[in-house]
């Protein structure tokens, strides 16, 4: 297209700025592999294939109440570490082999992560950790690191977060989130109407539930949409309803939302739109204040609860890591198996958490 012709569909105020300024003013692109090309060079193995169903269908027994054990999603705030990472999935899984008959431990695989402004946003989007975004050997190394993961015999969980992602890794996840931020989004809403695997919406950052089953009613129903298909093409996606979802009450700005209090709330909220009370209690964000020391408190207190009889708790999420705390991000070298998103609970304490809510139970 000539410049004459770029400027009859310009302004006056457009056509008069300088070119270069225009330039920093446009969107670039560059092409990403479609999921296709991408899981034909990192494919899912078939005995990997037949765990991740075997691990689905597990998820789906606790929802349904055919399974008594307590689903418990822990890891890491967001993956950036694929050594620490790894190392992490081994122990976990070592520690599901002895709770295996009282705990369901699925290991959070988080790549990517929302921002309330900017940052980084995870292993997905800037692998090098420097701010390249260098967001296709994010999605290649995140594949590979799931996969590896997968190897260790766990279930992976993870936030859909971007829905073009979500293609990359929706055949290697177990469970998924929605988070307050994305779950009123009708995008997400009908995504998790097509995915086939169990999926939980957080309540809205106030607090809430009445979104959150909002989202879930019309995640449960058939949808067409615009979307992507396996080769990168706008796409009109046709979903047939995802029967699987389920509240995860995280807190609020008015603060915690998991008390007997709330927990009959959230109850009577589901009740009245219809739904399953099937409740997963996240122990961090809202719920703990956001110090990663208060996750065992609030783990005892809802476990309490559950002890007592409240059968809709079916789950709890917890952040974890090797080592308590968190670190910033290009202040100085990095420290081994700490996070760098939000402060997590240290291996020593998860363990003693989980081995005690086993014999609890």
């Amino acid at each position: 297209m000539s410049r004459a012709t770029l400027a009859l569909t310009q302004s006056p105020s457009q056509s008069q700025q300088p070119a270069q300024a225009q330039a920093a003013n446009s969107a670039l692109s560059r092409r990403l592999p479609s999921t296709h090309q991408l899981k034909q060079q990192l494919p899912l193995p078939h005995d990997l294939a037949m765990q991740v169903d075997r691990h689905r269908d597990a998820i789906r027994a606790i929802l349904d109440g055919r399974d008594e054990r307590l689903l418990v999603i822990l890891g890491p705030c967001s993956l950036h570490d694929p050594r620490a990472a790894l190392e992490y999935a081994e122990r976990l899984q070592a520690l599901a082999a002895e709770v295996d008959d009282k705990l369901l431990l699925v290991m959070r695989a988080y790549v990517e992560k929302p921002r309330t402004t900017v940052g980084w946003k995870g292993l997905a989007y800037d692998p090098h950790l420097d701010g390249s975004d260098d967001m296709q050997a994010g999605l290649t190394l995140s594949r590979e690191l799931m996969l590896g993961l997968l190897h260790r015999g766990l279930p992976l969980a993870n936030e859909v977060l971007q829905p073009l992602a979500a293609g990359y890794f929706d055949d290697l996840l177990s469970w998924a989130a929605i988070g307050a931020r994305t779950t009123e989004s009708q995008i997400h809403r009908e995504l998790v109407s097509g995915l086939g695997l169990p999926v939980g919406f957080k309540n809205g950052t106030d607090g809430g539930v009445a979104i959150a089953c909002d989202a879930m009613r019309s995640a449960a129903h058939p949808h067409r949409h615009f979307g992507i298909d396996a080769q990168g093409h706008p796409a009109i996606v046709e979903t047939l309803g995802n029967p699987d979802t389920h509240l995860v009450l995280r807190g609020g700005h008015s603060g915690p939302n998991y008390s007997a209090e709330h927990l009959t709330q959230a109850r009577q909220g589901l009740d009245k739109a219809g739904l399953m009370p099937r409740i997963v209690v996240d122990c961090s964000h809202a719920n703990s204040g956001k110090d990663p020391a208060r996750q065992p408190a609030v783990f005892d207190a809802v476990l309490r609860q559950r002890l007592d009889g409240d059968r809709s708790v079916v789950g709890m999420m917890l952040e974890g890591h090797l080592f308590e705390g968190a670190q910033s991000l290009g202040k100085g070298s990095l420290q081994y198996g700490v996070s760098i998103t939000d402060g997590c609970l240290g291996w020593d304490a998860t363990e003693r958490l989980l081995r005690g809510a086993a014999q609890r139970l």
